[in-house]
């Protein structure tokens, strides 16, 4: 069976041989786009500007200030990296902490559509 792209983390796959791959374009765009999220700015060589840096906000007071900054970015960095991409909502909420737990653990629902296919699709991801 062939893919679009390898799909990440890399894993030694029987079906497709060195690794998994991505089957559907829906997949390749959500795969980048939440690399897209998790990457810091100037940590991707040769393109500094590229990513969101979603980690450095899990200590930010203001959660109105953290929304707003994720949002912005989120949509400059589409703009940029993932034209084909529109946001539809975005929803950033502190998880409760149980006892002995951190107490900086964020949720970030991202919802877009995939402009081309025009197909909803959601991304969340709880950084710790």
């Amino acid at each position: 069976m062939s893919g679009i792209s390898p799909k990440l983390p890399l894993f030694l796959s029987e079906e497709h041989g060195a690794y998994g791959l991505n089957k559907t374009f829906k997949e390749v765009t959500k795969q980048n786009f939440k690399n897209l999220l998790l990457t810091e700015p100037g940590e991707k060589m040769m393109d500094p500007n590229f990513g969101i840096g979603l980690r450095r906000l899990l200590f930010e007071q203001d959660a109105r200030y953290v929304q707003s900054e994720i949002e912005v970015r989120a949509q400059k960095q589409v703009e940029m990296y993932l034209p084909h991409v529109t946001l539809t909502d975005v929803e950033i909420s502190r998880l409760d902490q149980s006892e002995g737990s951190s107490p900086n653990v964020v949720s970030v629902k991202i919802k877009y559509r995939i402009v081309p296919f025009n197909q909803q699709d959601m991304l969340d991801i709880t950084i710790e």
